[in-house]
């Protein structure tokens, strides 16, 4: 959602005569798009803001500005300015449209209203890589898990009306994409009033987008157990251009962490939503999030973690120590894991992750799978793409122009984090 939203700053400044510079020597405008989730990507932005205060004496244009833009100037505002005076401009993640006004006037310092309707009514969408886009369909999270600060930086939730997504499509695919990504912090919550004028659920918005004959792959992320509903898990069965991929996270394999995180919902949920979407879908890749080390966790609520990972089998996940949020309820429980504890555990976690999606992309070794090009990769001849899975695939060939190409691969190779192979 970040590259999403920073993509979109890019395409409000462009018409006001920027053009996008990798120089900061050579920059007016120096934009932070910046994430509040843990504690290291937030002290990575002051860090950062340090390292462009001494590039600023130097700027050649005179009138450099530096803007801090997304979670971290939404929760912090105007600390933002009491920490790092060099900063001019601080707008949060649904205010950002307001950006090109504000440089222009001079005049405000902070945006940070939640304007979700106002916002996404004056972007400006143009495809950033003519293959695959993000797109952004819901924002904010009515859940407040006690870890996550989403519903103070983020706001409620908030979907967006399907005419609108699909004329985002729309001008996407004029510029020749084929694949679009739709993004939500909760993505399975959106909801919005239909086409037939009866409440839709994100089942029914595939459905359909898949209707759009120059799209052919549709993938969506992040899902909550909570709003994993029937027609969705359908939708993976019926939708041909619907990728047999789901990240569900579950965050804990123990009911107490659950219900000191205010998950609201048990493990025996999270495990019957799988079998039924596997039921539906007996091959697609399951994917998820794991906080190690949350306060309270004990040993054994550890080893149960560790039991569920066993049991799903993942073919990918994300996993973290736990890291304290200023004004979240986790923040002030008092039995915090121990440092050396979380390092611990987090390894086990990590090591048993790795091997099961070493061990699924190996199953993948002497199948033919359709993949979209996305872009060149490092070597000479070599491209990489994008399985059905969401594994990254890298192959050979010496043809030009083969970006945004759909080709069937032969997986000849397997490795900790792609696979590779040659065209069948």
């Amino acid at each position: 959602m970040n590259v999403y939203d920073s993509n979109r700053m890019k395409d409000l400044f462009y018409p006001h005569g920027y053009s996008e510079t990798e120089l900061m020597d050579d920059a007016d405008i120096v934009v932070l798009n910046t994430c509040h989730i843990r504690e290291k990507a937030v002290e990575k932005v002051y860090s950062d803001i340090g390292r462009i205060a001494k590039k600023r004496s130097i700027a050649k244009s005179g009138v450099f500005k530096l803007v801090v833009a997304g979670c971290v100037a939404q929760a912090e505002g105007l600390e933002i300015k009491k920490r790092a005076p060099i900063v001019d401009f601080v707008v949060g993640p649904q205010s950002y449209h307001n950006l090109p006004s504000m440089i222009e006037k001079n005049e405000d310092f902070l945006s940070d209203d939640f304007l979700q309707n106002d916002k996404f009514k004056n972007l400006i969408f143009k495809s950033s890589n003519k293959v695959s886009e993000f797109i952004s369909i819901q924002e904010g999270c009515d859940k407040f898990c006690s870890f996550c600060v989403v519903p103070y930086t983020r706001g409620p939730e908030f979907s967006r009306p399907v005419q609108e997504i699909k004329n985002e499509i729309q001008k996407y695919i004029e510029s020749g994409v084929q694949e679009i990504i739709l993004l939500g912090q909760n993505v399975n919550a959106w909801s919005a009033n239909g086409i037939d004028n009866k409440v839709w659920g994100l089942g029914k918005l595939i459905n359909e987008l898949a209707k759009i004959k120059e799209l052919k792959f549709i993938r969506y992320m992040t899902s909550h157990p909570l709003d994993m509903d029937e027609e969705l898990i359908e939708a993976h069965r019926d939708i041909e251009k619907l990728m047999p991929f789901l990240h569900l996270p579950v965050q804990s394999g123990s009911d107490n962490i659950l219900k000191l995180m205010n998950r609201k919902h048990k493990v025996e949920d999270y495990l019957k939503i799988i079998e039924k979407v596997r039921n539906h879908i007996p091959k697609i890749a399951i994917s998820g999030d794991f906080i190690i080390g949350f306060p309270g966790e004990t040993d054994k609520d550890h080893q149960k973690t560790i039991e569920l990972i066993k049991e799903i089998k993942f073919s990918q996940a994300y996993s973290f120590k736990y890291s304290i949020r200023p004004g979240t309820p986790a923040a002030v429980f008092f039995d915090q894991v121990d440092e050396k504890a979380k390092n611990i555990r987090l390894q086990e976690v990590q090591n048993i992750l790795r091997e099961q999606q070493f061990k699924f992309n190996q199953n993948s070794i002497n199948s033919n799978i359709k993949v979209l090009v996305l872009k060149s990769g490092k070597k000479d001849n070599q491209y990489l793409g994008r399985s059905p899975y969401n594994q990254s695939v890298f192959f050979n060939n010496d043809k030009n122009n083969l970006i945004g190409s759909i080709v069937n691969i032969k997986v000849s190779e397997a490795y900790q984090n792609s696979i590779s192979g040659h065209i069948a």
